[in-house]
C-alpha cells in the first residue's frame, strides 16, 4: 500500500535538517508498518521472554508422554543459543544470569539429549553449585523438579485446593491475586493435592550443592514478622494435608476443576497467557481427563500456536501474544505519522477491534457485580480477562479512525468508557484487570515468589484512562480528575513517574506527561516542568534515553542505559507534550531515531522494555521498536495530539509535591 501524508517541506519553510530527517523516517516507518500488517487487520509482533517457556513446555510435553524429536531438537537449539558465555541464562538481554532460568533450561537440554560432561552443560551446573544450587531455586521450578521425583514435595510450600472455597470477602481468597496468578494457583492447588511423580530418564544430582543433604532445611523466620507467621501457617497446612477429610478435599478438587473449564476460552487457551494453560492441562489430566478429551485437545493445540519457528529451525514460545496491543499502537503511530484516517488499513484495522470486543462478564465482575461489560483484552482470544490498558488505547486508537460506520464505532466506545470507569479503584486509580485488588497478603505467600501476584493501580494504566476519557471529553469527569489527582500525588521528587507495565521510569513519564496535558493540565505546571527536567537530565550523551531493568531493583539504575529506539520515543513524547518540540532535547532525540533507523525503514532494539513482573519478568515486545518511535516522529513532523483547549487548575489540582519512592 502506498502512504499518504503531508510530510514534504512545505513552499517557502526553511531547511531544517533534524525536521527533514524526520519526516523521511516517518515516510520509511509508514511503509515498513503497513507492510506488516495481516490480512484481516492486525498486527502482531513477536513477544520474547526468557528460555523458562521453552524449558516448561517441553517439560510438559515430557510429563503428558507426548515428546517428539522435532519438537525437542527445535526447542533445544533455540534454549542453547540463549545460553551466555558462564554457562548461565538471564531472563533478559544483558541481564545476569538467573538460577532458576538456568536450571530449567539445563533440564531442557538434558532432556534433549545433551550430556552432563558437555563443556556448555558442565558450566551450567557449576554455575548452578556455586549459586545455592536446586534447592536456592524458585518454588515454582522445584514444583517442576517434582513432577519428575528430582525434588520432594514435601519440601515445597503446601497450596491446598480448599483454597477455592473462601468467600471473596476472606483473605486470601482466590481473587485477592491478580488474575494471572489466580489462573496459575487454582490450577496448581491441585497438583499439589496430587502430587504427582512420573520418574525421569536421568538424575540431577550435579545441581545439588551437596547430593548427600539435597533438600536442606530453611531457616525459620521470627514468628513477629510476616514471613514468619505464613512459614508457621505453612507447617499448619502441611499438618493439616495429613488429617483433610477425603469427602472435603475430592470436592474442592471438583470446584477447582470446574473453575478451569469455565475459563477455557474458545481457542482452547486459558486467560490468553501460557503458564496457566500449562498448570491446567497437569491439573485437568491428574485429575482423569485424558489427552483425547477435547479440554485438553484444545488445551494442547492453543499452546503450538504459541510457537514461533525461525528460519534456522529453532523455536521459541511465546508465553502470550498481543495482536490487540498491538494493533490499536499500530493505528496510533500511522495516524499521528500523517496517514489518512480513512486509509483502507486503518479501517480494516479498526473493524478487526470492533470484532474483538468484550461484551460478556469475566471475573472483573466479582469485585464490579453491577457493571455492564465492555472493553477489550491483550490476546486474540481472552474474554474472561479484557484489560484496563487495552481498553484506553483500542479507543483512542479507534477515534482516530474515519470509519464508514460511526455510530457502530461510537457504541463499542461508550460501553467501554462505561466499563472503565466503573473499574476505577476507590483511590481513584486504575489497575489492569480489576479493582481494587491491593491485598499485600498474597505477596507473603512463601508459594508466591515468582513476581508480582497482585494488581494494584499503577501510574501508566493510569495514565492511559485519564488519556482516553480527555479524548472523549471528559476532563471535567469526577473520575477523571481523581485520576489526575492521584497522578499528582504519585510524582517521585525527581519528577519521574514509576512504570508498572514497561521500563521504567523513562515509560511512567511517557504515559504520564501526554495523558495530564490532554485532560488540561497546562504545560507550565510545576508537576509538568519537574518531569521535563528530569527527562532532559537523563538523556543520553547519544541524544537518545535508555533504561535497564535493573532499575526496578537499583535506585542508582533509574533513567540509566542504553539508549533504545522505544524508551528514546516514549521520552519524546513526553517532551513534545510538554510543549518542549523546539527544546534542544528533542531535537537530539529526534536525530537520534532518525539516525538509528534502518533502510527498510525499521529499528532495531534487543533490550527489553516490556514489563511483566518488575524485575522477575520482563518482555522484549518486538513490535515496540516500530510504533512507538513512528508516533514520536509523527507528533514532532505534524504537531502533538492534543484532545481540547480547557485548562484544569480547580481546587484538587494544584501542585502535589510527591512524597515517597514509587508507586
Amino acid at each position: 500500500m502506498t502512504a499518504t501524508t503531508d510530510a514534504s517541506p512545505a513552499a517557502g519553510e526553511p531547511i531544517n535538517t533534524v525536521l527533514d530527517a524526520a519526516r523521511r523516517a516517518t515516510e520509511r516507518g509508514i511503509e515498513h508498518l503497513l507492510a506488516r500488517q495481516d490480512s484481516q487487520g492486525w498486527w502482531k509482533g513477536d513477544l520474547e521472554t526468557n528460555v523458562t517457556m521453552d524449558a516448561e513446555d517441553l517439560m510438559l510435553r515430557q510429563f503428558l508422554g507426548i515428546r517428539d524429536q522435532r519438537t525437542t531438537e527445535a526447542a533445544a537449539l533455540h534454549v542453547r543459543g540463549e545460553q551466555l558465555p558462564d554457562g548461565t541464562w538471564a531472563t533478559f538481554y544483558g541481564g545476569p544470569g538467573e538460577l532458576s532460568a538456568t536450571i530449567e533450561a539445563y533440564v531442557a537440554l538434558r532432556l534433549a539429549g545433551d550430556a552432563p560432561d558437555e563443556p556448555h552443560m558442565a558450566r551450567a551446573s557449576a554455575w548452578v553449585r556455586a549459586n545455592g544450587g536446586m534447592a536456592a531455586a524458585r518454588v515454582f521450578t522445584r514444583i517442576w523438579l517434582s513432577l519428575f521425583g528430582w525434588w520432594k514435595w514435601d519440601d515445597l510450600p503446601e497450596l491446598p485446593p480448599e483454597l477455592i472455597f473462601l468467600p471473596k470477602w476472606f483473605p486470601l481468597n482466590i481473587y485477592d491475586f491478580g488474575c494471572w496468578a489466580r489462573q496459575t494457583i487454582v490450577p496448581l492447588t491441585i497438583v499439589s493435592a496430587k502430587r504427582p511423580v512420573r520418574p525421569a530418564p536421568f538424575a540431577l544430582d550435579e545441581l545439588h550443592t551437596d547430593p548427600r543433604d539435597p533438600n536442606p532445611a530453611r531457616p525459620l523466620a521470627s514468628a513477629a514478622t510476616w514471613d514468619g507467621v505464613f512459614q508457621r501457617l505453612d507447617k499448619g497446612l502441611h499438618l493439616y494435608r495429613k488429617v483433610a477429610p477425603r469427602t472435603l478435599r475430592r470436592a474442592a478438587m471438583n470446584a477447582a476443576a470446574r473453575w478451569i473449564v469455565e475459563r477455557q476460552e474458545n481457542d482452547g487457551c486459558w486467560g490468553g497467557i501460557q503458564p496457566p494453560a500449562v498448570y491446567s492441562l497437569i491439573a485437568l489430566h491428574l485429575l482423569g481427563y485424558d489427552l483425547e478429551h477435547p479440554v485438553l485437545r484444545a488445551g494442547l493445540e492453543s499452546l503450538d500456536r504459541f510457537a514461533v519457528w525461525r528460519e534456522d529451525g529453532a523455536r521459541m514460545i511465546e508465553a502470550c501474544q498481543s495482536p490487540v496491543w498491538d494493533t490499536c499502537l499500530a493505528l496510533i503511530a500511522l495516524v499521528d505519522a500523517g496517514l489518512s484516517p480513512d486509509h483502507p488499513a486503518l479501517v480494516k484495522a479498526a473493524d478487526w477491534m470492533l470484532g474483538e470486543e468484550v461484551v460478556r462478564p469475566g471475573d472483573w465482575a466479582v469485585r464490579r457485580p453491577g457493571l455492564a461489560p465492555g472493553g477489550w483484552a491483550f490476546e486474540f482470544h481472552n474474554d474472561n480477562y479484557p484489560d484496563i490498558d487495552d481498553t484506553a488505547e483500542v479507543v483512542l486508537a479507534l477515534r482516530r479512525v474515519k470509519h464508514p460506520e460511526p455510530k457502530r464505532v461510537s457504541r463499542s466506545v461508550d460501553r467501554a468508557v462505561r466499563w472503565s470507569v466503573g473499574m476505577q479503584s476507590k483511590n481513584g486509580a486504575w489497575g489492569a484487570f480489576d479493582a481494587d485488588n491491593t491485598s499485600t497478603l498474597p505477596n507473603r505467600l512463601p508459594f508466591c515468589d515468582f513476581g508480582e501476584v497482585i494488581d494494584p493501580p499503577s501510574s501508566d494504566v493510569t495514565a492511559h484512562v485519564v488519556e482516553m476519557l480527555a479524548g472523549e471529553g471528559k476532563s471535567h469527569h469526577s473520575s477523571t480528575r481523581r485520576g489526575i489527582a492521584w497522578l499528582l500525588a504519585e510524582q517521585e521528587p525527581s519528577g519521574a513517574w514509576f512504570g508498572r507495565w514497561g521500563v521504567n521510569y523513562i515509560y511512567g513519564t511517557g504515559s504520564v506527561v501526554p495523558a495530564l496535558t490532554a485532560a488540561g493540565l497546562p504545560t507550565s505546571h510545576p508537576a509538568i516542568r519537574r518531569a521535563v527536567a528530569w527527562l532532559e537530565s537523563v538523556q543520553n550523551d547519544d541524544g537518545g534515553w535508555g533504561e535497564d531493568l535493573r532499575s526496578y531493583l537499583d535506585k542508582g539504575r533509574i533513567g540509566q542505559g542504553d539508549s533504545t529506539a522505544s524508551q528514546t520515543a516514549w521520552a519524546l513524547l513526553a517532551l513534545l507534550a510538554a510543549g518542549e518540540r523546539e527544546s534542544k532535547s528533542a531535537e537530539r532525540g529526534i536525530a537520534w531515531l532518525a539516525e538509528n533507523q534502518r533502510e527498510d525503514g525499521s529499528w532495531d532494539e534487543p533490550y527489553f522494555t516490556g514489563t511483566g513482573f518488575p524485575w522477575d519478568f520482563s518482555i522484549n515486545y518486538h513490535l515496540y521498536r516500530q510504533v512507538f518511535p513512528l508516533t514520536a516522529l509523527g507528533r514532532y513532523v505534524h504537531g502533538a495530539v492534543t484532545h481540547q483547549e480547557a485548562t484544569l487548575e480547580p481546587a484538587g489540582l494544584a501542585d502535589s509535591t510527591a512524597q515517597g519512592e514509587g508507586s
